[in-house]
């Protein structure tokens, strides 16, 4: 998105509120910061305590670094300032490898280290595992990743927000792309079993079949982690496929792909923003080129944003990787939280985030009922020339 207008709001309007969050600790919060007895008694508080879970070691690395690295970034420049009400913030860094059966081992050692707010975790399937016991202890958690729709739109999880656009719109906009743009009839639909993947997929099926332009020629499941996809591949070549939709992440997507080429197969391939990974491009190599992905909408022209990238580039020498402008908003929202309820009591924290908006490299945002973020999308992605670029 490269208009002037994001988050239904312009340009101007986002520095000007950017300018607020930035000096909010000085220019408005609590009584205390205008006393400077109680600034005192406040800086003699215990720190606000933020756990930062998600994949940090493993195949999808890629996708949790970046959201540590948001965290740390923002972090360090509140606290040095005057952190959230003269309170200064501590990250509990933790990782599940994507893993469900060991997201609820992290999720269990953060509580029991105190954390007050989670952002967090990386992968759907991860992040259901935990959240029961982050709703038991009465944690907010906060997701730059995690778009199985369930998670907010079931209404088991109150305790749950994200910055980014449930699986159901991401489904929606790859069955349109397929049908109206690359006007292919015959799909296969593929996943990798998981919440997510298999979630989506599963929406991407009720779509196409839900439209008399499209069919759906094959609907499968693969093992995640196997070498050899050849048996799935060429299921895909004797359905007479014109496209596959998957749903899942880079490791799979790449060796699938890869096989097909290999076979001389111009199916066309679109995933979805478990793909939308530079790490995709370098294990498929030249096989890479011409897949589309739908990620997150491109808010990089957004001021913050720039700021964001550039604060990335100077700390870690690189361009930050999926999902980073996601928990950088999501960052942003859990300390406007804090510091706009002047709390960490759940409930305040709850309402807050609902009722305050907060300006983000996503936009100015604030959170639905459900925990979705409000004015926040997808789009379509294609690989060209080695890069991931828009497709308008």
């Amino acid at each position: 998105m490269k208009n002037r207008w994001i988050g239904g709001r312009s340009i101007p309007k986002i520095l000007a509120l950017a300018v607020i969050v930035a000096t909010a600790c000085i220019m408005a919060g609590c009584a205390q910061k205008q006393d400077a007895s109680k600034t005192q008694k406040a800086q003699a508080l215990p720190p606000i305590k933020i756990a930062v879970v998600g994949s940090h070691s493993g195949d999808l690395a890629s996708y949790g670094i970046p959201t540590v690295r948001a965290a740390e970034l923002v972090v360090a420049q509140r606290n040095s300032v005057c952190g959230v009400n003269g309170r200064k913030v501590e990250l509990i860094i933790e990782d599940d490898v994507c893993k469900p059966e060991i997201a609820t081992n992290s999720a269990t050692k953060v509580v029991g280290e105190g954390a007050q707010a989670v952002l967090g975790h990386i992968c759907s399937g991860a992040t259901k595992a935990a959240l029961g016991i982050y709703k038991e202890s009465k944690i907010v958690t906060m997701s730059p990743s995690a778009t199985n729709p369930a998670l907010t739109q079931s209404g088991e999880y109150p305790n749950f927000f994200r910055t980014i656009a449930a699986d159901d719109a991401q489904a929606k906009l790859e069955v349109a792309f397929v049908l109206d743009v690359l006007k292919a009839k015959k799909i296969a639909v593929l996943h990798d079993k998981g919440d997510y993947g298999k979630g989506l997929a599963e929406f991407a099926k009720r779509f196409v079949e839900a439209d008399s332009r499209g069919e759906v020629v094959l609907f499968e499941g693969i093992t995640p982690g196997a070498v050899d996809y050849s048996a799935i591949v060429n299921k895909i070549n004797q359905a007479g496929a014109e496209a596959v939709i998957y749903g899942g992440y880079h490791p799979e997507a790449s060796k699938i792909v890869a096989q097909m080429r290999k076979k001389a197969m111009t199916t066309l391939f679109i995933s979805d923003d478990g793909v939308k990974d530079d790490t995709f491009i370098k294990v498929a190599g030249e096989y890479a080129e011409g897949v589309y992905a739908t990620g997150p909408v491109d808010t990089t022209q957004n001021p913050i944003a720039i700021e964001a990238i550039a604060a990335h580039k100077a700390k870690y020498g690189e361009e930050p990787g999926a999902f980073y402008l996601n928990a950088y908003a999501a960052i942003l929202a859990l300390i406007n939280a804090f510091e706009k309820s002047c709390s960490t009591n759940y409930d305040d924290l709850v309402n807050a985030l609902r009722s305050e908006w907060v300006a983000t490299p996503l936009g100015i945002i604030k959170f639905d009922a459900r925990g979705d973020a409000i004015g926040v999308g997808f789009a379509m992605y294609q690989v060209q020339s080695g890069k991931y670029v828009e497709v308008r």
